[in-house]
């Protein structure tokens, strides 16, 4: 059995990458939000041409960016939304309310520091955990027979 995963959350550091480094091992395949912070930002013109200002800008490529999140999180058969303290976290917020909307498992990682702000969010949540590595064991028992 494999499983995809849907790695929800900011994308300005490589967290993603050290998930995926640290489940190399488990049958899972990763998706998520375009990593690349250009061309996230610029889809929206790349696809519908120049817009008018940078908050139409951000409009067009806010549609886009989100035509590939609904998809790839429906497809999903699990959803870990990361929480840190170093960037502002809607997308993270945002993803997660999605992946409970759908119904889509939910693995919430966030400090300790959090847990009062996340408190509503982590009630939602499959498993709340305080870092990756706790995440990881989560889908590993998974596998376990």
């Amino acid at each position: 059995m494999n499983l995809t995963v849907y790695l929800a959350g900011q994308i300005h550091d490589n967290w993603r990458s050290e998930v995926k480094e640290k489940a190399k091992n488990l049958p899972l395949h990763f998706v998520g939000p375009m990593e690349n912070h250009d061309r996230s930002d610029n889809i929206g013109e790349e696809i519908l041409g120049e817009q008018p200002n940078s908050i139409f800008k951000d409009d067009a490529a806010s549609k886009i960016n989100n035509l590939r999140t609904q998809v790839l999180m429906e497809k999903s058969d699990v959803v870990i939304a990361l929480f840190g303290d170093k960037y502002k976290q809607w997308n993270s917020a945002a993803d997660a309310a999605s992946a409970v909307a759908l119904n889509k498992p939910l693995i919430v990682v966030r400090p300790k520091e959090l847990h009062h702000p996340l408190k509503e969010l982590s009630e939602k949540a499959q498993v709340t955990v305080e870092n990756i590595d706790q995440a990881i064991q989560a889908l590993s028992y998974i596998f376990e027979e």
